[in-house]
């Protein structure tokens, strides 16, 4: 009888044990959903923002000092300067790695792309790419297209849709979020999804990056158009522009000492911590 009893019982444990343990495996691998902020380098400050209200949402918050002089950035250089698809497809962790940048986010939407499924999509890595808007890398222009462009000069100077004399940096996304203090109205807003955006503050002297991750049940369902605007305005933001999102949406830090590592969780054909090959990127650097 008590053998029989033991039996009976193992189902029950199997039953327990799986209700504990899948959801540590659904979570693993992503960041906790804890509020965080750190300086990570001089005037470089890293914020992670938990939203519960109107759904959950984990937002990852980058704000840089652009006084500092040992800053630096860098656009994707590109692969090919003549053909009509400058850059090969990689991924921000790849960028980061090659370029060596402490800091790296995802850039402009990109042609061609789709996405069907897991077996059948483009680009993959080292695929041909080019993005939809004006782009240059240290002086090399690579790209062009009609959509707003931030600018960044060889001093830092920032600026959004106002070229410098001499164009260095330059990258762009597919609309402005905010102009003049104020989140733009009527911005055809969507779906809570994956997001990544770039802003200033009103002096110019302060840049904010801003990741959300989305898509994630449980985790973080994403923001809107609008809400990922008013997110920027929280941080500092006077003007803001929105970068390629959903399974591009990738923030990188390599913190002292450390490797470049993906903070936040990204999600590429619903596989929650896969990166998506893309085509440029926003990459940092900060010497000692």
């Amino acid at each position: 009888m008590t053998r029989i009893k033991k039996r009976a019982w193992l189902p029950l444990i199997l039953i327990i044990s799986l209700c504990l343990g899948l959801p540590g495996l659904y979570f693993a691998g992503r960041p906790l959903a804890v509020e965080q902020r750190e300086e990570i380098y001089p005037g470089v400050i890293y914020y992670r923002k938990v939203h519960r209200d109107p759904r959950p949402m984990v937002a990852h918050i980058v704000t840089v000092d652009l006084t500092n002089p040992n800053l630096r950035f860098l656009v994707t250089p590109p692969d090919d300067r003549k053909g009509e698809f400058p850059l090969r497809a990689r991924t921000t962790l790849q960028f980061a790695k090659e370029q060596q940048v402490q800091i790296a986010v995802n850039g402009d939407g990109f042609t061609p792309w789709y996405s069907n499924n897991l077996f059948d999509y483009y680009p993959h890595k080292g695929d041909p790419v080019k993005p939809n808007g004006f782009a240059a890398s240290r002086g090399i222009k690579y790209s062009y297209g009609p959509e707003p462009t931030l600018f960044l000069a060889k001093d830092n100077t920032t600026r959004f849709n106002q070229s410098m004399r001499t164009v260095y940096n330059a990258i762009s996304g597919d609309r402005m979020l905010m102009e003049n203090g104020k989140v733009i109205e009527d911005l055809a807003d969507v779906l809570p999804a994956p997001r990544s955006a770039i802003g200033l503050d009103h002096g110019r002297t302060k840049l904010i990056i801003i990741v959300v991750d989305g898509r994630q049940p449980f985790y973080s369902e994403g923001a809107t158009v609008a809400e990922l605007g008013e997110l920027l305005k929280l941080y500092g933001a006077e003007s803001a522009m929105n970068l390629d999102g959903g399974g591009s949406s990738t923030l990188v830090i390599q913190l002292p000492g450390g490797n470049p590592k993906v903070i936040n969780s990204p999600i590429d054909n619903y596989l929650p911590g896969r990166q998506r090959a893309i085509a440029n990127h926003l990459g940092i650097l900060i010497s000692p």
